[in-house]
């Protein structure tokens, strides 16, 4: 391995790099060769300088192989966006950077400028999360090396101040997916020209940060495309109504809250009249209250609904689903309803309950699958008491007749069989046990005809059979092979010496 670098400087800044990163290089038979820039080109490697400092296995060189890494300095007051980005694309940390061609790695020459100047091929989706970020610093330099950017995740970092993030957010013109999750943002006050500068995002998640709702309904307003949006572990209980309604939001993700009354959700549908998919696991949701008129009024456009561990207790709830005049994907696991249940009972209840679900709990719901289970539901409800059958049940006659109870037929093995016991002029009536072996049952037998298991020889006469005897001779032989029925018969002949 042969690493060339421009100047003495530039052994730190990797060696640091290196170790920040918890990698390191075997120098043990390595060369690390320095050019100066002072000296003259280098005959063999045009291009690159004259070897002036050359370090080799040297017992330092061995040490460092074996150094902690080092931890950048804990900054207690956050850090801003800008020196966030300075450090982790700043070419100081790589003394290469990438040319023209793909995969084209060309020296930088000369004098080095700004860090940021130099930087090239900065991605568009940049993830900076948990880099104690509480500050926006430069919105010029912001502007200049991130107005590319379309994907921007600030999770778990300390901002706090909506102004900030506003100065973030409005110095890249192409954002379309911001990730705040975990940011502090419970006490802080959005106000409506800062809210502005979030106006070209699309897909906006705001998880476990205690946003307000007031500052929630300002952001739709505001966010005119807005398409996605993520509220999960705020703590809502109830959430208010906007005058305004965000018409292209198709995805609203509330999941572990603290919604129970219907009344809350039914915001929803009038705040965003578009919406697509609802999804909120997680809250104790008591009953869906609304009537068919309603549910059609307010939620047009649902197409797929996610209700896993709510507090659904009744059928009737689950009826309700039916009002929703797009719904065809329902997620309904963890439900109070469905845990008196077996697993195959909940799914063919379920899926006869909701004639134009295709997909439940994430599994497609086949043509044969939805016959055999509303076939199931009639019988189910067979002997119910008319005045508590389901209204479903009712549509189910029309279509398949009142069916009668399948007939059941137990395919287990026997346990235990009668038989008659002979041997010489004793018959007797036992009760043997069909998993035994054959030896198993000569011990059992011992007590009957007062002979020794050595001493006698056993025949199975079927009672249906037009066969003679046959005789078990096969010690290890499990009885149920024999196809034993109760009234077959056992001969036990004693052994002539």
């Amino acid at each position: 391995m042969l690493l060339r670098f421009e100047t003495a400087c530039h052994v730190m800044v990797v060696l640091l790099l290196l170790t920040r990163e918890g990698q390191f290089y075997q120098w043990g038979k390595e060369e690390v060769v320095l050019f100066s820039p002072h000296t003259h080109t280098s005959t063999s490697h045009p291009g690159f300088f004259s070897c002036q400092y050359i370090i080799t296995s040297t017992a330092e060189g061995e040490a460092a192989q074996h150094e902690e890494p080092m931890e950048p300095p804990e900054d207690k007051e956050g850090r801003s966006f800008v020196e966030v980005i300075n450090e982790k694309y700043s070419p100081e940390n790589f003394p290469y950077r990438r040319g023209p061609g793909m995969g084209v790695v060309v020296p930088t020459t000369g004098l080095q400028g700004s860090p940021m100047k130099d930087r090239l091929n900065m991605p568009s989706v940049l993830v900076l999360n948990g880099c104690g970020i509480c500050r926006a610093g430069d919105q010029a330099e912001i502007a200049v090396f991130c107005a590319h950017v379309m994907e921007l995740d600030m999770s778990h970092n300390k901002l706090q101040d909506w102004h900030e993030i506003s100065k973030i957010v409005s110095s890249l013109p192409n954002l379309e997916f911001l990730n705040l999750s975990s940011n502090p943002l419970g006490g802080t006050t959005l106000e409506p020209q800062w809210a502005e500068a979030f106006s070209r995002v699309r897909r906006l998640v705001l998880n476990n940060t205690r946003i307000p709702w007031d500052a929630v309904m300002l952001l739709t307003r505001e966010i005119l495309a807005l398409e996605e949006l993520f509220l999960c572990l705020n703590d809502y209980n109830s959430v208010s109504s906007s005058s305004v309604s965000c018409p292209t939001l198709r995805l609203l993700h509330i999941t572990d809250n603290c919604l129970h009354d219907w009344s809350e959700v039914r915001k929803f549908g009038s705040m965003f009249p578009c919406l697509d998919t609802l999804v909120m696991s997680n809250n104790n949701l008591a009953s869906i209250q609304d009537n068919k008129d309603i549910l059609q009024r307010l939620f047009p456009n649902l197409r797929s609904i996610n209700l896993n561990n709510s507090g659904l207790n009744q059928w009737e709830d689950i009826e309700k689903l039916n009002f929703f005049p797009k719904l065809e994907e329902v997620r309904l696991q963890g439900i109070p309803l469905l845990q008196a249940y077996t697993n195959a009972e909940r799914r063919s209840l379920m899926i006869a309950q909701l004639p134009s679900v295709s997909l439940l709990n994430g599994s497609i719901v086949t043509d044969c699958e939805r016959e055999d289970a509303e076939r199931f539901f009639i019988r189910y409800y067979l002997h119910c008491p008319k005045e508590e059958l389901p209204y479903r049940y009712h549509s189910l006659v029309t279509k398949y007749g009142k069916l009668e109870p399948l007939a059941e037929i137990d395919l287990r093995p026997r346990c235990q069989a009668q038989v008659e016991v002979h041997c010489e002029e004793k018959v007797q009536q036992v009760s043997i046990r069909l998993d035994q072996t054959v030896v198993e049952l000569k011990k059992q037998l011992t007590a009957v005809v007062q002979l020794s298991t050595n001493n006698m020889r056993l025949y199975y006469i079927d009672k249906n059979s037009a066969f003679g005897p046959e005789e078990m001779k096969y010690n290890t032989r499990a009885l149920h092979s024999y196809s034993i029925q109760d009234g077959d018969e056992i001969l036990v002949v004693p052994k002539t010496k």
